[in-house]
């Protein structure tokens, strides 16, 4: 149905990556506020002064105003230019793996939509449904349309993440009497496995359980809760899922046919 994207220069892919990460920042901040995303415009939140367009150029306003607001001197976080330089990476990264090809925008809208849903989940333990929901929608749409995927792998993806994680989540709840995964988690492998293929769920899976028992055993030994502390699970599983897009396929699918050789 259709080919190819045309060739696209990946200075561009870079610049709408960092222009996207500005927008993400903008999600982060306003949405577990319930506050607009669209209007009004970037302002500063101490002073309430509108940044300025040409002060809102991503990733290199920041340092050319020092991290502080123009009118008023408040500092800025570090984490605005992070976010940028994060997504803008990102964008390069994929297209550069996958090439201007159907599958690398419906990657690029993953990867957007999940750096802003783990930054959110960093700071409320929220995974918007807002973001999943319709990312799996979109996903389901994607394979139906995309003549690079199929879209019967897209929905067993789906069916195979949602599952398996409401699965753990409840057996947990049933031996423990609490709730030891939040809904979000799995709405948001649901939604990974809609764009990629129930085959990349073990190995997302895998990857966001070493690198989260990793950091979260060392977060324990920090915090006053100990075992108890509360870690969110989702950047994790969007880490994993970077790996994956980024160049780590063949090595899912080899990890995969180890255990099932038929495959």
């Amino acid at each position: 149905m259709f080919d190819n994207l045309l060739p696209v220069s990946p200075y561009l892919i870079f610049i709408l990556g960092a222009l996207l990460g500005s927008f993400a920042n903008v999600i982060i901040y306003r949405w577990p506020k319930k506050e607009n995303i669209a209007w009004p415009g970037s302002r500063c939140s101490h002073c309430g002064h509108a940044v300025r367009f040409y002060d809102n150029i991503p990733i290199l306003s920041w340092f050319i105003l020092r991290g502080k607001c123009r009118d008023c001197g408040q500092k800025f976080s570090i984490r605005y230019p992070l976010v940028e330089l994060l997504m803008a990476s990102l964008f390069l990264l994929v297209w550069q793996v996958h090439g201007p090809t159907w599958t690398s925008l419906e990657y690029l809208i993953l990867v957007f939509g999940l750096v802003a849903a783990s930054f959110i989940d960093i700071d409320h333990f929220l995974l918007p449904d807002v973001i999943t929901i319709p990312g799996t929608l979109i996903g389901l749409l994607g394979a139906y349309l995309n003549p690079e995927r199929s879209f019967g792998d897209s929905l067993a993806g789906f069916v195979f993440g949602f599952g398996f994680l409401w699965t753990i989540a409840y057996l947990y709840h049933v031996l423990r009497k609490q709730d030891g995964m939040g809904g979000g988690d799995i709405k948001l492998i649901g939604w990974i496995g809609s764009v990629l293929g129930w085959k990349a769920i073990p190995f997302v899976i895998v990857v966001a359980s070493i690198f989260g028992s990793v950091i979260g055993l060392a977060l324990t030994k920090k915090g006053e809760r100990g075992l108890k502390t509360i870690i969110p699970f989702g950047p994790y599983l969007a880490l994993g899922t970077l790996l994956f897009v980024s160049g780590g396929e063949n090595l899912a699918y080899q990890y995969l046919h180890w255990f099932i050789p038929e495959l």
